[in-house]
């Protein structure tokens, strides 16, 4: 259960259990059922408006940026300021990260079966690839052929149909 919550249980109307208490046995302070968080300051919601205006123009920019921004607009202020009103805000810069291509541990590598293998005869080395591409006319699935797109009209489609075959059976497709 969040502190928050807890907090929330906690009740000043309830005989006979007093509000230190009822703080012990939720496991909270007692000190922290009295603080009311104190809001941003005025001058910080106008930084923070200004910030977002920057950032929506600039969305590369980090907080050492904006500093420099903010700055030559003459509004002098810290980075770690600006960083934590950007973390309040939930803005990050978009820049590209360093080994964006790395692979994750847990990717399989698939071996190249072909190295090394010379191919010597025609129907020596086949390969497929079936892109299903979703067909908008009413009727059975169809397929383009490959090489169909000549300008002289829709290209020509082939029609896909189920073929039943059992694990034992001599004449597979």
């Amino acid at each position: 259960m969040i502190q928050g919550e807890r907090r929330a249980m906690i009740r000043s109307d309830i005989p006979g259990l007093s509000l230190s208490r009822q703080c012990q046995i939720l496991s909270i302070s007692r000190s922290s059922i009295y603080y009311r968080p104190r809001g941003e300051s005025r001058e910080n919601l106008a930084l923070m408006r200004r910030i977002d205006e920057l950032f929506l123009k600039y969305p590369f920019y980090g907080s050492r940026q904006m500093v420099h921004h903010l700055a030559r607009e003459g509004l002098r202020v810290g980075r770690h300021r600006i960083r934590r009103l950007m973390r309040l805000m939930g803005l990050q810069a978009i820049y590209r990260a360093p080994r964006t291509s790395k692979p994750h541990p847990g990717d399989r590598i698939h071996p190249y079966l072909l190295r090394g293998l010379t191919i010597t005869r025609p129907d020596h080395v086949w390969c497929a690839d079936i892109t299903y591409i979703p067909d908008l006319h009413p009727g059975p699935a169809r397929l383009p052929l490959s090489g169909g797109d000549h300008g002289l009209g829709q290209p020509p489609y082939v029609g896909l149909a189920p073929t039943p075959w059992t694990l034992g059976s001599a004449s597979r497709p």
